[in-house]
């Protein structure tokens, strides 16, 4: 199935401009959902980030899974992120937080709120006794609009979903997600990273991705959603226990993100790493529209119009392959990068990776 995610909610494109149309975004009056909301609402934070290549602002949600501070969400909430706010509902004080670790592959991310103790964590449950038919409640931060979390009730329709989820901005750059709960109820932009709940106010799953129009996704323009999708709470936590170990592996990523700084043509979606991945690239490398100001690649010898052809002499010929390269690779390591410059010249240069936002 091919699906698009329910994602962070952005603003901040261009100047003046404000939080996007929801459409229906909240949902109407439900004693019994508003109920199971308010039973998870004090084990949530609204995270608020900073996506410096998009000029933008982004807000999310996050379930708060220790009382000294850990709080799981979706990846694609802090991916390209430069700086993070927490919001903790049930104090309304607002915390730095920094990235711990990630699985971009899993859609999975682990935050840890600085200064930090004594928070109240939410009441988790256990997936593997979800069934097809049951009531559950999505809980996030739709719309971005922080205060009490909205809800939204509906029924779990599948088990063990396979999803291509993308944000319709960018429905080039999938992510394949598995063993997802479908719902019905009607998560949007904003909710990711929020509870599912069941009927006994546990949470059994994190919202994630939405549909409308048969697309399934990162929809961050408020759509009202016909399906939703969440990440079972046991895979999620399973992969936010390795992140906390510290163990790292093929599909997590623990500690800094090594980064680059480039940027590609033409302009489009920017990606982790200041990447772009809406583009026309050459057939034989990556044609450099930009240098991220400050980024290890604008110190360098590159210049806009260079090809990049090869990265320690592994060849690569798309954006992607380059940035999962550079996903393997430590923050303070060196990159020999091979590039053609602007006379047609072959050349090579080291460059020193810094720390960079996730992908």
């Amino acid at each position: 199935m091919i699906a698009s995610i329910a994602g962070r909610c952005p603003w901040g494109y261009g100047a003046g401009a404000g939080t996007p149309s929801i459409g229906a975004a909240i949902p109407k009056s439900n004693p019994a959902a508003a109920k199971l909301a308010q039973s998870v609402d004090p084990g949530l934070v609204d995270i608020t980030t900073n996506i410096p290549y998009q000029g933008a602002s982004a807000a999310g949600t996050g379930i708060e899974i220790s009382a000294n501070g850990l709080v799981l969400t979706n990846n694609h909430v802090i991916e390209g992120v430069t700086s993070i706010s927490a919001r903790d509902v049930a104090t309304n004080v607002v915390y730095t937080a920094k990235i711990v670790g990630y699985s971009s592959s899993a859609d999975v991310a682990v935050l840890q709120l600085t200064n930090v103790s004594g928070l109240q964590s939410a009441p988790l449950g256990n997936s593997a006794n979800v069934k097809s038919g049951q009531q559950v409640v999505g809980v996030g931060n739709a719309g971005g609009v922080g205060a009490t979390p909205s809800y939204a009730a509906g029924t779990v329709v599948a088990l063990g979903r396979s999803l291509s989820a993308a944000d319709p901005s960018n429905p080039s750059q999938m992510e394949q997600l598995t063993g997802m709960i479908e719902t019905n109820a009607n998560v949007l932009p904003g909710d990711s990273g929020g509870p599912l709940v069941n009927v006994k106010g546990k949470v059994i799953g994190m919202d994630t991705a939405g549909s409308s129009s048969g697309f399934y996704g990162y929809d961050r323009y408020g759509s009202v959603t016909a399906q939703s999708y969440a990440i079972a709470i046991n895979s999620a936590l399973s992969i936010a226990k390795s992140i906390e170990k510290g163990h790292s592996s093929s599909f997590i990523h623990v500690g800094a993100t090594a980064y680059l700084g480039i940027e590609v043509a033409p302009s489009g979606s920017i990606g982790a790493g200041g990447f772009d991945y809406d583009t026309a690239q050459s057939s034989s490398g990556i044609t450099i529209a930009g240098l991220v100001a400050g980024s290890p690649a604008a110190s360098s010898a590159l210049t806009v119009g260079d090809v990049v052809t090869s990265a320690d002499g592994h060849a690569v010929s798309t954006i992607a392959a380059l940035s999962e390269y550079e996903a393997t690779m430590k923050v303070g390591a060196k990159v020999t990068i091979g590039y053609t410059n602007t006379s047609g010249v072959s050349a090579t240069v080291a460059i020193r990776l810094a720390a960079g936002p996730p992908q």
